[in-house]
């Protein structure tokens, strides 16, 4: 694959080896019926059963959102592969048009598209979130996520990323909680029918804390449902992203990095903590547009692999 080489060659010279390659409220229930019955699910144990964790080899990759929003599929795999990234997580609604409303054979030539590119179709990044006070809005999203599902397993993606959005103030912050990690474990249990994760990307005002987001997981409990790190500023806590870090650690299955230039942000610890977790996938870039994105991103893969050496 184009500029592998230079990506091995660049952690080796940093000592790394680069390789190819987890009784609710009333309401809570009915809503977890309402998505279908209680799964019984598989035994899961954190870090031991997290796939993300062993070999600490992981790479760049890019998020749509919003630098590469007006590209169309073509252009997309044509730019990571210039660029040297190795894998896109495909947001919603952007020019790509990859959403649940594609055919069949839609389906498979976006999956035909991204063969044997070098650039992995990783993840969906749905918009899907389950902390309404409205039991029938957290149902319409679970169905929504699950027709995410089913569009990962058509075109070979890995992951569906879902997200908090907040924390209501009318309702106490523990039902809300548990409302979404019980909502997460529907999902899982589709995800596990269909070989696609499900990951919480560490979002929203209030909802973002990661003590927050540890409860969420401890609810959901489910092999097949993770977390997308989004490095926030809510992680940092005297200069250090350790304690958040470990604490979200047994759920990690992929991250969002963001501007590197961020002093305030310690990028090489994250990345450091990664290594030393044996985080095996993908840091994907989500940054803002730009008038030249392809230098952009030439630069911005430098910088990560400086930070990562």
């Amino acid at each position: 694959m184009k500029r592998r080489g230079f990506l091995r060659s660049s952690f080796s010279a940093a000592g790394l080896s680069i390789a190819n390659q987890a009784q609710p409220s009333g309401n809570v229930r009915a809503l977890a019926a309402a998505a279908g019955s209680t799964p019984v699910l598989p035994a899961f144990s954190g870090v031991d059963s997290n796939p993300a964790l062993g070999g600490g080899v992981f790479k760049l990759g890019l998020v749509t959102y919003n630098l590469a929003k007006d590209w169309d599929i073509p252009i997309l795999i044509k730019n990571c592969v210039q660029t040297g990234l190795e894998a896109v997580e495909l947001r919603t609604t952007h020019k790509h048009g990859v959403e649940p409303s594609l055919s069949k054979q839609q389906r498979l030539e976006v999956k035909q598209r991204f063969a044997d590119t070098g650039v992995q179709l990783l993840s969906l990044g749905s918009t899907c979130e389950y902390h309404s006070p409205d039991a029938g809005v957290v149902k319409r999203n679970i169905e929504e996520t699950k027709r995410f599902i089913e569009l990962a397993h058509d075109i070979g993606a890995l992951g569906v990323k879902v997200r908090p959005n907040g924390i209501p103030r009318e309702v106490p912050e523990e039902k809300t909680l548990e409302q979404i990690g019980k909502s997460l474990q529907a999902c899982g249990q589709k995800g596990l029918d269909y070989g696609v994760e499900v990951w919480l990307e560490v979002h929203g005002q209030d909802s973002n804390l990661p003590s927050r987001i540890r409860r969420m997981m401890q609810v959901a409990n489910h092999p097949q449902v993770g977390i997308c790190w989004n490095s926030n500023r809510e992680d940092v806590e005297n200069g250090s992203v350790q304690k958040s870090f470990e604490m979200l650690k047994p759920w990690l299955r992929s991250a969002h990095v963001n501007e590197l230039w961020i002093k305030e942000y310690p990028w090489r610890e994250l990345f450091g903590l990664m290594q030393k977790a044996g985080y095996n996938r993908y840091c994907l870039t989500e940054i803002a547009e730009s008038s030249d994105p392809v230098r952009l991103l030439h630069y911005y893969r430098a910088l990560w692999l400086e930070l990562c050496r």
